[in-house]
Parts: C-alpha cells; structure tokens; sequence
C-alpha cells in the first residue's frame, strides 16, 4: 500500500494516472472515486462495481467480505482509490482486512488531500503497512521552468521569463491552475494567430481564469 498526499491541484491524481497507464494493460488497475465520507458496507458496494461481479450484491456482511476475498484471490490488482481524504477510520481499516488476507493479491494506491495523510496516521495497524508516503507540494519556480516546457508546446518554445511571469502572476506552482492557464493561453494563441506566447497575451489569458 501507498498514500499520495497534498494540497488540491498538485497533479497527484494526474501522476498516479500516467504511471499507472504505463504498466497497463498488463496490470489490472482499479479506480474507485468517493464523494462522500463511506462506510464498510459502502466500500464494499463499491468494490463489487469496480470489480465487475456478476450478479447481485449479498445482502449480509461475511457473504459480501467472502465473495470479494475470493474475487482479489483470483490474480493480482491494483485499486487506485482517488479522494481518499473523504475515508473514515472504518474505511480504510476494510480496506486494511482486504488487504491483510493471506489469499488476495491487492495493491492500494490512496490517492487525497491532507485529510487522508492525518487519517491514515492516526490509524497504526494501517499505517504501518503503508509502504510509501509521498507528499506532494507546489512546483516551485525552478521546477517550473523545467516542468512547463515539458508539459505542453505552448510553453515549449517560450521565454523563461514569460513562463516565470505566468507562475508569479497566476498558476503559483498549481499544476492544476497551469492546466486551465494553457488551456486559455492556446485559445488566445488561436485568436490572434500568434505563434509564441507573450505577456501581453498572458494578461488576457490570466483574465479568464476563476
């Protein structure tokens, strides 16, 4: 098991896709997404569907625990569990009994916010099975200047300085804000047949942003 852990729009779901895309379709991967803050008896509902179990739920809990303890006994997963900060302590803790069961091959990849770092911890049969911790923070501005470029052709062939001005004024390390900011930036590009980015350009496109 691991816990990617940050702050909103780090690019930690983004990262965990791509690396997990990469060992596909050889690795059969998972992903559950919660909402809200779910019980055992949702989790298991939500296994059941990701799982692609034939049939009708069981009704009591030891049938329901059999029929997914015999389903991740059949060949190895991997479960991406995505806002993993809305987990409670009886969540992850099912998800600790899954994976504890000598028969499953399961790995976990939670996925969340500082919620699902502060929870986990606070749980030491679960978190001392947790194999990597990896928190995840801000670009700061070097890593910027080496990300950006890398990350789309908008900013492939554009001034250092621009890029740094765009950090500055608008995206602020956010990998998330710098997805919506080149998104705007290559409708400006397309509207005013420029071929490279500008500030003057960069402006508008800081206008768009929420």
């Amino acid at each position: 098991m691991m816990c990617i852990h940050g702050g909103a729009g780090f690019g930690k779901t983004l990262a965990v896709n791509i690396c997990l895309r990469a060992l596909e379709p050889g690795e059969d991967v998972r992903k559950i997404t919660f909402r809200a803050r779910p019980t055992a008896r949702a989790v298991r509902y939500e296994l059941f569907t990701a799982l692609d179990l034939a049939g009708e739920p069981p009704r009591h809990p030891s049938e329901f625990d059999r029929l997914l303890k015999m389903a991740l006994a059949e060949r190895p997963r991997t479960f991406l569990v995505d806002e993993a900060q809305w987990l409670n302590g009886e969540a992850f803790e099912y998800f600790r009994y899954l994976w504890d069961e000598p028969s499953t091959q399961l790995a976990i990849i939670f996925v969340g916010g500082e919620g699902c770092h502060t929870v986990l911890r606070r749980e030491p049969m679960l978190s001392s099975r947790i194999f990597i911790w990896q928190h995840f923070t801000r670009l700061n501005p070097d890593e910027v200047l080496e990300a950006m470029p890398l990350f789309h052709p908008v900013w492939a062939d554009a001034e250092p300085e621009d890029i740094a001005f765009a950090d500055s004024h608008a995206a602020h390390g956010n990998f998330r804000a710098w997805a919506q900011l080149t998104a705007h930036t290559r409708t400006a590009l397309a509207r005013t047949g420029r071929a490279r980015v500008n500030q003057e350009l960069l402006r508008w496109a800081f206008s768009r942003l929420a």
